[in-house]
């Protein structure tokens, strides 16, 4: 196991140097500039187009402007949100959420311009059906000498949305407060408890994946906006407890996110990296399964798309993200306790909420964890289908929930090194071939935004 961290961490840290911090922060910048902030000027009409207003079901693709945004944010909000959050703090102190904020801004132009993308160069896999994807926005929009980065995208997407991380945590957080707790495991050898957990979440799992993205749709358009009520409501109450702690710490993560001094020997630029990182496990901004999801949409504007996907930002990283930091931060948690992960937002909620806490973190973390398994399966099995053809793409959900298993019983530090390595190979042909589309986006959202003054 020693060996497995040793090498996924030297990955990871590979792949996350500033190099990849440039691509994504600056990718992002430069999309907000270009832009000319154009689509933060229409985020009523963003709203508008999500709540269905210009749904016309005859439209290709496969579901609605809603289902598409839920299906994406199944995996978007989900335990980067509640146990990501967690770790980002033990390993970068309170200041690792501003940076998260700074990039969740910048992720919001950036999923706009991939959003839009991912209707624009719309392709056909080898059955003939409409698909999205930056695999098909590389194939569709630029020339042949960049299609393989189409195919190092397909194979990062094999492994980058794997369920492995949500499978962890929710393991750990029914270990830690079931499993133990109550006697049912030894809390020296708890692996038959992991397996078990293992072996039900991969039941549940398959009775939705294995029905595609209709079905998939359709469940994460009812389970998205009920988890995010039931927690946001939860973490509400946690902060009402401790009202008086909240501006204080508000402003420990500003003036931290400059001097790092409680983390990282005082190193403002690892502390950088640390919250871009843990935001794009968050909002996944740039990293392309945005473009995977939003390709599915039923429309044949480009920009409305953009516009639907560029809301992702907001809801998951600047209100989920900052909600279970502040829950974390303002119960003093993170400072009395060397736990990491969903176990440091459990020992927050159970502090706040004694008898409670542990039961209501724990409905969230299993609808955030199911849901966000849903959604990742659809991504592994697109890429599979560009890599070897669309009727043998399902093979991949029998690989995909196996993992799960997997998941269930290796190390945490395994996960996440795997998982951020993967992601940021992912976000190299996602950012190269969105910038280098750039213009084609700003030319579509130009005609779009003027028909639209014109009622036409």
């Amino acid at each position: 196991m020693e060996l497995l961290e040793a090498w996924t961490g030297a990955f990871s840290g590979f792949m996350w140097g500033y190099p990849l911090v440039i691509l994504l922060v600056g990718g992002g910048l430069f999309f907000l500039l270009y832009s000319q902030f154009l689509p933060f000027r229409y985020l009523k009409h963003a709203v508008g187009v999500l709540a269905g207003k210009y749904d016309d079901p005859d439209d290709p693709g496969d579901i609605n402007h809603f289902q598409a945004l839920s299906s994406h944010m199944a995996s978007t909000i989900g335990m980067g949100n509640i146990s990501g959050v967690a770790v980002a703090i033990v390993m970068g102190g309170p200041g690792a959420l501003f940076w998260m904020w700074m990039s969740a801004i910048v992720g919001m132009a950036t999923k706009f311009f991939t959003g839009t993308l991912s209707i624009l160069y719309r392709g056909k896999d080898s059955e003939g059906e409409i698909q999205g994807g930056p695999m098909y926005v590389i194939r569709e929009g630029l020339s042949k000498k960049w299609h393989g980065l189409a195919v190092l995208f397909s194979i990062a997407g094999l492994i980058g949305p794997l369920p492995i991380f949500q499978a962890n945590q929710l393991t750990q957080i029914l270990r830690d407060s079931i499993y133990i707790p109550y006697g049912l495991v030894d809390a020296g050898d708890p692996f038959m408890g992991n397996l078990l957990t293992g072996i039900v979440l991969v039941g549940l799992v398959s009775l939705v994946i294995f029905g595609g993205i209709k079905r998939i749709g359709y469940v994460a358009a009812r389970m998205v906006p009920a988890m995010v009520v039931v927690y946001v409501s939860s973490v509400l109450i946690i902060l009402a407890v401790h009202i008086t702690e909240v501006p204080y710490y508000l402003g420990l993560i500003v003036t931290d996110a400059f001097t790092a001094n409680s983390v990282l020997g005082g190193a403002v630029g690892s502390l950088i990296i640390v919250g871009i990182q843990r935001a794009a496990f968050s909002n996944e901004a740039g990293i392309g399964t945005e473009s995977l999801a939003h390709g599915a949409a039923k429309t044949k504007e480009p920009v409305r798309e953009g516009l639907v996907a560029m809301l992702g930002p907001a809801i998951d990283t600047l209100l989920v993200c900052t909600m279970t930091a502040l829950a974390i931060l303002v119960t003093g948690v993170w400072e009395t306790s060397e736990a990491n992960g969903v176990t440091l937002t459990l020992n927050a909620f159970n502090e706040a909420l004694p008898g409670w806490g542990t039961w209501l973190l724990l409905v969230s973390v299993m609808a955030f964890s199911v849901s966000s398994m849903l959604a990742y399966s659809y991504y592994g099995t697109k890429c599979l289908s560009y890599l070897i053809g669309a009727k043998r793409a399902k093979i991949y959900n029998y690989f995909y929930v196996g993992t799960i298993i997997l998941g269930a019983v290796v190390s945490i530090d395994v996960v996440v090194n795997l998982i951020d390595g993967t992601f940021a190979t992912m976000a190299i042909p996602t950012m190269v071939s969105a910038l280098l589309l750039a213009p084609k986006v700003k030319a579509a959202a130009t005609d779009y935004f003027q028909r639209m003054k014109q009622n036409v």
